[in-house]
């Protein structure tokens, strides 16, 4: 994170990517400034009491007057007035240690935001709209899809007359989109992410244990335990939550294969759709894909082994990022501080975004 004076005041270019799990936004000539968990906890659902990481410190564990949410949902506003209110606080320095001067948006500010490719023309509307209506001094605000922005991220010429295959596994959704010549040839949205894979963790231990644990023992679970493939060693880790017939806290040891299975049902559906993708190019691009193979990016390519399942379903090479969390607001700010790449990024009534 930048201190304050780190920020050029002059550079009130921004680009934000809103997660289903974290908020990221690039400002042009300082780089990611921020990354934090997409929550906030609001108190009597009006008063925003935290944001970010210190919300997520929060979730489940809140008294009943403290509501936490995530405003993103399935990779679409789900909570307008709650994303919006995080929005203009991070931009107000009223988060904790007030950021940079150069973050808060005194100015006619540009906005360059990240949307999925494949949602309705409404809910591209509500990201343009977050920002339009509120308190910020907006100058430009700029549509970038989504896919197109990670591709850069992740290094990949988009420009050029080359299929570039990318999928995207994040929170609560994946992405597969087939790219060429700056544009989108295919694309397919699942409702499959980290967040579905904690939810079977949850349900499977619930039913193989009898034991009811939250969604961040189920997600520590799958970053402990989890494998796109199956291996042959047992490893355990141990879990508390509540025992479902005593109802008293309790402690259960939970093995890798138990996760496995728990997950399987996902990973055959995220495969089937990058299949489905696949056999949908047109040769020649099939010929670059066989070339240059898939590329991985979102936070959920974490998880070990997935890209050798990927590619054994496949038999295509994987290329993986450092960073992968991080691909899409990077090639934001590619295209905001890269010229050549301006035509990317889109009015909302441009008749090429439709």
């Amino acid at each position: 994170m930048l201190t304050k004076g780190d920020i050029p005041m002059s550079e009130k270019i921004y680009g934000i990517d809103m997660g289903t799990n974290s908020i990221k936004i690039y400002q042009k000539a300082a780089g990611v400034i921020l990354h934090q968990k997409n929550m906030i906890a609001m108190v009597k659902k009006k008063e925003p009491l935290a944001l970010g990481d210190e919300a997520y410190s929060m979730y489940e564990k809140a008294p009943k007057n403290i509501e936490v949410k995530q405003p993103i949902v399935n990779g679409v506003i789900a909570d307008f007035t709650a994303m919006q209110t995080m929005i203009q606080l991070y931009f107000k320095g009223m988060h904790g240690k007030k950021f940079a001067e150069g973050l808060a948006a005194g100015g006619n500010a540009e906005f360059y935001i990240a949307v999925p490719s494949d949602i309705t023309e409404v809910e591209k509307r509500a990201f343009f709209d977050l920002i339009a209506s509120s308190s910020l001094k907006t100058k430009k605000i700029r549509i970038v899809e989504k896919p197109i922005a990670d591709a850069l991220g992740a290094g990949l010429d988009v420009m050029d007359a080359t299929g570039r295959l990318i999928v995207n596994i994040g929170a609560d959704t994946t992405e597969i989109s087939l790219i060429s010549l700056g544009g989108i040839v295919q694309s397919r949205l699942l409702k499959i992410g980290g967040t579905k894979f904690d939810e079977a963790i949850q349900q499977t231990v619930k039913k193989k244990h009898n034991l009811v644990i939250g969604m961040k023992s189920a997600e520590r679970l799958k970053m402990q335990l989890a494998s796109g493939i199956k291996e042959e060693e047992e490893i355990t880790y141990d879990v508390m939550g509540r025992n479902l017939i005593t109802g008293l806290p309790n402690r259960v040891t939970v093995t890798n294969h138990l996760i496995f299975e728990a997950m399987s049902e996902s990973l055959s559906s995220i495969i089937d759709a990058i299949k489905f993708i696949l056999e949908k190019t047109p040769p020649e691009l099939s010929m670059d894909i066989m070339h240059d193979g898939i590329c991985m990016t979102g936070a959920s390519t974490h998880i070990k082994n997935l890209d050798l399942l990927i590619q054994q379903e496949t038999g295509l090479s994987i290329m993986k990022m450092e960073e992968p969390e991080l691909t899409v607001v990077k090639g934001l700010g590619m295209i905001m501080e890269n010229p050549d790449y301006e035509r990317l990024a889109h009015n909302l009534q441009d008749s090429d975004f439709h």
